[in-house]
């Protein structure tokens, strides 16, 4: 049976992975009655993140909750077989469990890390709950053939309605790209909420669980301003065990992976230009990209280099972070935070990066803005001369391809309609060219007036 296929059987099999207070939520509204406690914990876990560690060929980890009875973290790993007898060779590894409710939570939230893997093998892990075990999950480890070719799957903002509008953008991703890692820009939830944590690992249900999650914080993710300085909201720690050789002032939200040839380097823009960590980051940064001796480096960070919705761009980062994507060679920024769609490979705009191209020019970072979710913000002035292709009212999930000398980059409406495309070619002496592989695009989706691509009411709000 194909890896697509066993994805489609497994997300078609989310609900039956929830307990049934998380299935009786998920036909609620969005917003659930503060009387009514939501999402509430049982004896088997729930709310499943795998995350690759630093070297995701040797190290995953994951991240779960239980209710209070469950004190221990506690997993059982096992070399997956094509057979059913495999429990008798699992190993048990312990790790960290946290009082969920001192976190704004319920239940309690446990940590596993698996170390010592072998490249480019399948495992499978079960965890630990109170009244049993959960089920056997699959993954497997990346390789350390640098040239093995391998797929990312892009998300941009979930945040508002994850559910009842965001889930159907993350299950047609994951139900149709069969892909590898997952990456998400950021604004995973609206605020941080425990309820909006019990939507969006119920979005992901099992691709979340067996696929490794590359997250980034948005701004949302953090506590609002007006109640004092902004934090950092006290769930996002437990829900994710994420690789800790980040920046300081912002250790819990900046890391590095290696995965299979690509060091996806994630930073934190809130804690950038809100919480003093601007400067921490950009050192940790400029290290982090000289020591990579991947054939790709791809970042991930919530607010854009260049904003396809907003007046104006986020000059704090752009000053600080752009310069060292072009001398550290980057190769893709993705991101979110503007509720729209755009690709960007020329600041200066679409016409003179077109000229430059022509000319042979190097050719800098591709920056991509995408949001997932229902919340939509309108175009600005430059929209439709900056971008190389952008849109707006759209829901969209994203594909990039690796390969040793290309990435082939997709972006994908909702319901699977190939919206954009560009390939990144290296050549054998590092040169870089783009090229536009596809001739024929569907026409841009844009709002006119108060009417949307679709006909129906553009809801798009102006920033």
């Amino acid at each position: 049976m194909s890896k697509k296929t066993l994805l489609l059987a497994a997300s078609v099999m989310v609900a039956l992975s929830l307990p049934a207070s998380a299935l009786a939520q998920a036909a609620a509204p969005s917003a659930p009655s503060p009387a009514q406690p939501a999402w509430a914990p049982s004896g088997l876990p729930d709310r499943v993140v795998l995350s690759p560690g630093a070297d995701a060929a040797r190290e995953m980890a994951v991240a779960w909750r239980t209710d209070g009875r469950q004190t221990e973290a506690m997993a059982e790993l096992v070399e997956a077989i094509d057979g059913p007898a495999y429990e008798e060779r699992a190993r048990t590894l312990t790790g960290v469990s946290v009082d969920g409710t001192a976190l704004s939570g319920q239940g309690r939230y446990q940590t596993v890390r698996f170390a010592d893997l072998k490249p480019a093998t399948p495992y499978l892990y079960r965890l630990k709950g109170a009244d049993g075990w959960s089920e056997w999950l699959s993954f497997r480890t990346a390789s350390t053939d640098a040239s093995a070719p391998f797929r990312i799957l892009y998300f941009g903002d979930t945040q508002n309605s994850i559910l009842s509008k965001g889930a159907r953008t993350i299950r047609s991703g994951l139900l149709r790209t069969s892909p590898d890692v997952v990456v998400h820009a950021g604004d995973l939830t609206g605020r941080s909420r425990d309820w909006e944590w019990g939507e969006w690992t119920a979005a992901g249900g099992y691709g979340f669980a067996m696929l490794p999650q590359i997250v980034a914080a948005g701004n949302h993710e953090y506590t609002d301003d007006d109640d004092g300085p902004r934090q950092l909201g006290p769930l996002w720690p437990a829900q994710f065990a994420l690789p800790d050789n980040g920046a300081e002032r912002a250790s819990e939200t900046s890391y590095f992976t290696d995965y299979q040839g690509v060091r996806f380097i994630v930073l934190d823009g809130t804690a950038a230009t809100s919480l003093d960590a601007l400067e921490s980051q950009t050192r940790w940064l400029d290290r982090t990209l000289a020591s990579s001796t991947a054939r790709w480096n791809i970042v991930i960070q919530h607010q854009p280099i260049y904003t396809c919705a907003r007046p104006n761009d986020t000059e704090a980062l752009k000053a600080a972070w752009e310069p060292i994507y072009r001398a550290r060679n980057v190769d893709m920024v993705l991101q979110g935070h503007d509720h729209c769609y755009s690709r960007i490979t020329d600041g200066d705009g679409k016409a003179l990066g077109e000229a430059r191209r022509a000319q042979g020019a190097a050719q800098g970072p591709v920056y991509v803005v995408s949001v997932a979710g229902p919340k939509m913000y309108g175009l600005n002035d430059r929209a439709l001369t900056q971008p190389d292709r952008v849109a707006a009212d759209t829901q969209m999930y994203q594909t990039i391809d690796v390969e040793a000398g290309r990435l082939r980059y997709r972006a994908y409406t909702v319901s699977g309609v190939l919206y954009d495309a560009v390939d990144i070619v290296r050549a054998a002496d590092g040169a870089k060219t783009l090229r536009e592989p596809i001739e024929s695009l569907p026409p841009l989706r844009l709002c006119d007036g108060d009417v949307g691509p679709d006909g129906a009411p553009c809801v798009g709000s102006a920033k």
